[in-house]
Order: structure tokens, then sequence, then C-alpha cells
């Protein structure tokens, strides 16, 4: 398979962006580490990570807590190297407690199609069980669950 590089096109960033979803949707730590960059840059809300395994550390702690993880991004805007993305996934704390976050991130992609660095605001909003909105099978999101305008959020 080959990587989708800059400089993006309507397709191509519409691409990066569902693959990114995908990979996480699988929740597996060192599969989606292999999108970035090996000295990638994050801010995540307050935590600042450097590098894959800085990111697989992260990833870990946040899959230990945000259970029955769902996510769906979908693409805002692009330039040549650069992708804005919103985004909502579902999640619960080992208390049962649900939560929809609301984010937004700006991404910067080398000239071989890995991110080099992440920048990524969210905002969590408890709900109830009865109103979530992701209902698939824990891992890729299907073709024709709606995504996020079709959803209404």
């Amino acid at each position: 398979m080959s990587m989708i590089a800059p400089p993006f096109t309507l397709d191509s960033a519409t691409q990066k962006v569902r693959l990114a979803e995908d990979g996480w949707n699988s929740r597996d730590p060192e599969k989606v580490s292999q999108a970035y960059t090996l000295d990638s840059r994050w801010r995540n809300r307050a935590e600042f990570t450097g590098g894959r395994a800085e990111i697989v550390a992260f990833l870990t702690r946040k899959w230990a807590k945000e259970l029955d993880y769902r996510l769906i991004k979908e693409l805002w805007a692009f330039n040549d190297n650069r992708i804005a993305v919103r985004y909502a996934y579902e999640w619960h704390d080992d208390s049962g407690n649900w939560f929809r976050s609301y984010g937004n991130e700006n991404w910067e992609y080398d000239a071989a199609g890995l991110m080099q660095r992440r920048f990524a605001c969210i905002n969590d909003l408890p709900i109830k069980e009865a109103d979530r909105k992701f209902h698939w099978p824990l891992g890729r999101r299907p073709d024709d669950h709606p995504g996020l305008s079709d959803l209404g959020l």
C-alpha cells in the first residue's frame, strides 16, 4: 500500500482523514504510531508528546481509560501538507459513565506522508448511554454509518 503524501487534494485529504479514523478505531497503539514520524510532536489537551515511543505510551493510557472508544473524524480544511479535522468520539469510564468528546486537530505531514505535528483541542460532554449516537461493533466505522454532519454533530 502506498502512503498518501502531500501535496493534498480534496480526495487525498479525505482519504487521509478516513485512514486516521480507522487507525484510531483499531485502538492499537503500535499500529497507530506507524502513521507518525519517529520524532512526531503532539499537543493533546495539556499533554505534550514527542516521538513514537511516547505516542504508544499515551495511546495505551488513553484507551485503558476511555473504554468502548468509537471515533468519527471529518475533514475541515487542507492545503499543501496540512489537514484540519473536527471529530467526536464516544466512550465510557470504568464506572460506566458515558462521554462524547468533541475536538479539532491540526495536522502537518512530511514529504513521505507521515504526520510530523499534531495539535488537538478536546472537550468532554457527559452523556447518558441512551444518548449515544455511535453504534457499531468495536473497530472500523462501517461505510454506511452516518458521519458527523449527518448526525448533526
